[in-house]
């Protein structure tokens, strides 16, 4: 296996099977098409490579009537899908820890995100973010599974009394951005954040929400076998690609080196140091990355400023100095004729 090509948990995209075949897929022809055998896939510990999973996300999102296809997915995931983060969030005592257990463990659930939990003063608040290179399109498809997924979780774990909440994406509204009324008067915004993700918030206190199954001593030992798989776990990919992503993805501005290496519970040196192993740099990627938006900002017609602002700059001469120093001539002569 490629070192930037790292490993998933089948078990996701089982029962995105399972969603495709209930809504009248060839299940198995579609998995032939992208060399996946099934037998394989249903192994209890089975893997996907990364580069598998954007090849069956983009086979899936090229057939007619399944733009919609991760709200489903996201629905029919339950915490007992994430095996034993599952059972450790299901032992936990209230809703407040069993999502600090998802956030500690989320990496045993889907490693190629990352995820936050904050809570306090009766509010409490979820972020996802990618941790590893991915296509637009995958990357969207997986947001709206997993705000989807995190939603119809946090339901079933208060008994349906759901709080206000709001869902915000980075991505653009999808097409069926109508489908999202489902989500019991949630209100959503899309093309609200910069970063790449999804941000959930939640009018509530969780802590004050008490879990059926609790049980002290079962979740010490789901705990325990968390920490130990965890301990397993190898990170893979190289985090160039993935700091590229993520300058490439933010719509507001660029993300700092330290907001980067927040998303992945790093140092800034640490992260910094990576990247050296890697033989890149920070400043240089943004530099590359903020240039070829320009470009492309360019060719869409948006003028200087607007550019300018788009991009983090103070002023539109700051940028154009910045880009004559990259392309050796002015942003207006980049423009197409």
């Amino acid at each position: 296996m490629k070192r930037n090509d790292p490993e998933v948990p089948a078990r996701y995209y089982v029962r995105m099977g399972e969603v495709l075949a209930a809504r009248g897929v060839d299940v198995l022809a579609l998995l032939r098409a992208v060399r996946l055998k099934p037998e394989a896939m249903a192994l209890p510990e089975a893997k996907l490579r990364w580069s598998q999973v954007e090849a069956l996300v983009a086979q899936v999102l090229a057939m007619p009537g399944l733009a919609d296809l991760a709200l489903d997915v996201g629905r029919v995931l339950k915490p007992s899908s994430h095996a034993s983060v599952g059972f450790a969030m299901l032992s936990s005592p209230d809703i407040d820890y069993a999502l600090r257990v998802l956030a500690r463990y989320f990496r045993l659930v889907m490693p190629s995100f990352r995820m936050h939990y904050r809570a306090g003063g009766g509010r409490t608040e979820i972020r996802y973010a990618p941790a590893f290179p991915q296509s637009h399109a995958c990357l969207a498809f997986h947001l709206e599974a997993i705000a989807a997924a995190t939603y119809w979780e946090i339901k079933m774990l208060s008994s349906g009394e759901m709080p206000a909440s709001q869902l915000h994406f980075s991505v653009p509204a999808p097409l069926h951005v109508a489908r999202y009324a489902e989500l019991g008067g949630a209100q959503c915004h899309f093309g609200s954040i910069g970063s790449p993700g999804v941000r959930l918030l939640f009018d509530a206190d969780f802590t004050r929400h008490s879990l059926p199954m609790a049980d002290a001593g079962a979740l010490k030992m789901a705990e325990a076998r968390c920490a130990e798989l965890l301990r397993n776990v190898v990170a893979v990919g190289q985090v160039r690609d993935w700091v590229a992503m993520m300058l490439r993805e933010s719509a507001d501005g660029m993300p700092t080196l330290g907001e980067l290496a927040q998303t992945l519970n790093l140092s800034p040196r640490t992260l910094d140091r990576y990247l050296k192993r890697e033989g890149a740099s920070f400043r240089i990627l943004a530099l590359q990355v903020r240039h070829e938006r320009a470009c492309e900002l360019l060719r869409r017609g948006l003028s200087v400023t607007q550019i300018a602002h788009e991009l983090g700059y103070t002023d539109a001469s700051n940028f154009t100095r910045a880009f004559r120093r990259a392309a050796g001539r002015a942003p207006s002569l980049h423009r197409p004729r």
